[in-house]
């Protein structure tokens, strides 16, 4: 895996744990409420992290009032 910004891993740590725990959708609003960043900055990480990841899959999923990003263990 390439270098990671400390918002990255704070972003993928949030999918891994989720992920485990059995969710698999998620919007980048809420994982920005989660982990304390706001939905842009984490929106505009998610196509890079789907690059960047090997620990989980990253897809973009759907679009409806704003994305839905599907998440499985890599």
């Amino acid at each position: 895996m390439t270098s990671l910004t400390e918002e990255e891993r704070r972003i993928l740590a949030y999918l891994h744990d989720s992920v485990s725990r059995g969710e698999r959708y998620f919007r980048a609003k809420n994982i920005a409420d989660a982990i304390g960043l706001t939905a842009k900055q984490v929106g505009s990480r998610l196509p890079k992290l789907a690059e960047k990841s090997e620990d989980v899959e990253i897809e973009k999923w759907g679009r409806a009032r704003s994305t839905t990003w599907r998440v499985t263990q890599g």
